[in-house]
């Protein structure tokens, strides 16, 4: 009897603890599945030659570039690779920038001009003329013009009928040409007392179309005095403007045009 008792109740042991543990392995969560990262393909790069700081119109190349790794799916045409230009860096050196580039930008050639070729005809739109004129800081806004600012022309001479006269307004002054882009300005830089940088001009490059480079050439002859009003860069793209016309051309493209200087005249044909 004794035997039977303990059989059963072993019986109910091993029960009770196959129930606790099919209870558990019920309530646990499954395991969260092994993941297995994948590869990252590594990125192939190549040296790409790059400006090391700001560079602007005009400046010249020297040493403000070095080479930079570059992912290579990301080189654009026109780009300067090691791999294909090793020795770039000095043979680019004497160039002078055409487009003005910042600091860890690729280098290309189409913003650089060679060594020896011209800068200003490279950067003159086509169709369009350079003309210089003499300027100071008395006709130039006080120095502060400055290249790719928009001026307009004036014109100041005598008045020949007053060229003796004592009368107040012996001088007439007109607006010859307007809205017209400054190319170059020959300047120094030099400092004051105070030891601030201070900008003098003395030439002037403007930007013509050919009938304005004539008119300001015949206005040249006429002037005491040409000066340049700066503009507001908010009014650069003003196209209703005026120019003097009248300087080369009569209304019926006929006739002459009296030049006055120094109390003598010249008559100047019309352009045909």
């Amino acid at each position: 009897m004794k035997s039977a008792r303990l059989l059963i109740l072993g019986v109910a042991v091993i029960a009770a603890g196959g129930a606790g543990y099919i209870a558990m392995n019920l309530a646990a969560p499954p395991p969260a599945p092994v993941v297995v990262a994948s590869e990252t393909p590594q990125i192939q790069l190549e040296e790409v030659l790059v400006a090391t700081e700001n560079l602007g119109v005009g400046a010249e190349l020297t040493s403000q570039m070095r080479w930079q790794s570059w992912p290579a799916e990301a080189i654009s045409d026109g780009y300067i690779t090691r791999s294909s230009e090793p020795d770039a860096i000095n043979q680019l050196n004497g160039a002078t920038v055409r487009l003005q580039l910042f600091p860890g930008e690729p280098i290309r050639k189409v913003k650089l001009i060679g060594p020896g070729q011209s800068f200003l005809s490279s950067i003159l739109p086509p169709g369009m003329r350079a003309v210089a004129t003499q300027i100071n800081a008395e006709s130039s806004a006080g120095g502060f013009i400055l290249p790719n600012d928009f001026v307009d022309v004036i014109m100041t001479r005598r008045k020949p009928d007053n060229a003796t006269s004592t009368s107040i307004a012996p001088f007439t002054t007109e607006t010859v040409l307007q809205n017209v882009r400054i190319l170059a300005i020959d300047q120094t830089i030099q400092e004051d007392e105070q030891g601030r940088k201070v900008m003098v001009g003395q030439t002037a490059t403007l930007e013509l179309t050919p009938d304005q480079a004539e008119i300001i050439t015949v206005a040249q002859q006429m002037a005491d005095r040409l000066t340049l009003s700066l503009r507001s860069m908010h009014d650069a793209e003003d196209k209703d403007i005026k120019q003097a016309d009248y300087l080369v051309s009569s209304p019926t493209r006929s006739g002459t045009v009296k030049v006055i200087k120094s109390g003598s005249i010249t008559e100047v044909g019309p352009r045909s």
